[in-house]
């Protein structure tokens, strides 16, 4: 649920997003406006690797512990099989957070 703030918040970003697309898409866009975008990407896009490697190890630390990989882990986790011990529910949403990560990186353009 979006509380007041975040959803004025949204719309305000909405906005400069459609903004920036019509001077886009009038052509009238200058090499800094061209540059600065490419260095947010590329900023944006380094954050969200080292979030998804962050992440994937710990992952990786859970398979050890448990024996199996996160996905496995996760459909069985979902399928209710696993049930709700607090380290499968951190490693749940560990992986939750991965898969969003690499999202991200994937729109931004990164490896993912």
């Amino acid at each position: 649920m979006h509380t007041p703030a975040a959803e004025i918040q949204t719309k305000k970003r909405s906005s400069r997003l459609a903004q920036l697309i019509r001077v886009y898409e009038s052509g009238d866009i200058s090499e800094l406006m061209d540059r600065t975008l490419d260095k947010l990407f590329s900023i944006e896009a380094a954050e969200a690797q080292k979030d998804v490697e962050e992440l994937h190890a710990d992952l990786l630390r859970f398979e050890d512990r448990f024996g199996m990989k996160s996905e496995e882990f996760y459909n069985r986790f979902e399928a209710g099989e696993m049930g709700d011990d607090t380290d499968f529910i951190e490693w749940a949403s560990f992986f939750d957070m991965y898969r969003h990560a690499k999202s991200r990186l994937s729109l931004l353009g990164g490896e993912a």
